[in-house]
């Protein structure tokens, strides 16, 4: 492009130095004769102009063309430049966002499971909790009157009983009657002990004053009056108990009695309200046991039964192994004398392998020889393994069979 501006600015002075010099010549005079039109330097410069006028516009659109070429090239290969490069800073960007968009979707299906199964849950919870509510009203009011706390008084006894191991037909006896005086006394359970003794137990479910407090717990003042009602009838059976005097009753029994009350609140309550209740009964002989503490002492009950019966059977255990060693040495000599006969039998055989060997084979073969068919007859092997020796009988083991 800068050549053609540069040729056609040329041209241009050229034709404008010629135009100079015909218009400095002298005019020469007219001739009459004919001849050529003489030159007109506005219409060669009019020509030159126009010549001039198109030449710079064709360049200059040339120019401009090249230019816009030029500059889309530019522009195209900067937008493939900075697509690339967007692309590369963006690349990575879109993979994290493709495995966050998968964590957020995983979280999402794992916290509606997990919301699903906690609303089951709620759900089966607050069945459990109305069923639960349906039935503690039904034992409160069950448990009003004097024989059914009785009754789930021993039912809790009899549980804890059977928890411990100590089963009816076995360690323990239940509504035993005793005679004190000529007055008939009958504790709740009788523990039999391993050397022969026993342990009275007595249940005892002072529940009135207990489920009053209970209902009265907005009411401070009324629920520890109650309370207090509650460890004074606590306090009574200790003295009932006391007064009965099981350990007189029963051969080889601890001075002292059990008295089972069924529910450790129970209990901690009347503790609580009276703090001497405890001290005062143990000094009565009683010992005032809840669930837990009946379960720990017939678990030890238990496991002095079991090694009462080990040292029991441990004579019978001695006798049985010695009968067992002697019926041990009678079955050995059999098994010897069984290795004996085997033995013999086994030379028998051999004995009479080496006699089809030595003479029936011989005869056999020579009907082949005088063209008889030959049967194929299987050749019988001579056995050499022996019977093992047993090592109980004193003699030593057989070396080829070590």
């Amino acid at each position: 492009m800068d050549v053609i501006y540069i040729f056609v600015v040329l041209l241009l002075v050229v034709v404008v130095v010629l135009v100079a010099l015909l218009l400095r010549r002298p005019q020469p005079v007219p001739i009459l004769a004919a001849g050529p039109p003489a030159l007109d330097p506005s219409a060669l410069m009019e020509v030159v102009r126009n010549t001039i006028d198109v030449q710079v516009r064709q360049s200059t659109q040339a120019m401009f063309a090249d230019a816009n070429a030029q500059g889309e090239q530019l522009h195209n290969a900067r937008s493939a430049a900075m697509n690339a490069e967007a692309k590369n800073l963006l690349d990575p960007v879109n993979v994290q966002m493709g495995e966050l968009r998968a964590t957020v979707t995983a979280l999402q299906t794992a916290y509606e499971k997990s919301r699903g199964e906690a609303q089951g849950i709620n759900t089966s919870l607050t069945l459990r909790l109305q069923e639960l509510s349906v039935i503690t009203t039904d034992l409160h009011s069950v448990l009003k009157s004097p024989t059914a706390r009785g009754a789930w008084g021993e039912q809790q006894l009899r549980n804890i009983v059977e928890l411990a191991g100590m089963l009816p037909f076995c360690d323990f006896d239940e509504q035993v009657t005793v005679t004190n005086d000529d007055v008939r006394q009958r504790p709740d359970l009788v523990v039999r002990l391993a050397n022969a003794g026993v342990i009275a137990v007595d249940s005892k479910v002072p529940l009135a004053a207990y489920l009053r407090a209970q209902a009265a717990k907005g009411n401070e003042d009324l629920y520890h009056a109650e309370l207090q009602k509650h460890a004074a009838a606590v306090r009574e059976h200790v003295k009932v108990l006391q007064a009965k005097k099981y350990w007189v009753q029963f051969k080889r029994a601890p001075e002292f009695v059990v008295m089972f009350i069924p529910g450790e609140s129970m209990l901690s309550d009347a503790l609580r309200s009276d703090p001497t209740l405890l001290s005062d009964a143990m000094a009565s002989r009683v010992l005032v046991g809840s669930p837990v503490n009946l379960l720990a002492l017939l678990l030890v009950v238990s496991k002095g039964w079991q090694m009462f019966q080990i040292n029991e059977h441990a004579g019978q255990i001695a006798k049985l192994g010695k009968e067992l060693h002697e019926r041990a040495g009678i079955v050995m000599d059999h098994v010897d004398k069984i290795g004996g006969s085997l033995e013999g039998a086994i030379k028998a055989y051999n004995n009479a392998v080496g006699s089809i060997e030595q003479r029936f084979g011989p005869t056999l073969r020579k009907f082949g020889e005088l063209g008889v068919e030959a049967l194929d007859l299987t050749e019988p092997r001579i056995i050499e393994m022996v019977p093992r020796v047993l090592a109980f009988s004193g003699q030593p083991a057989n070396p080829a069979e070590e």
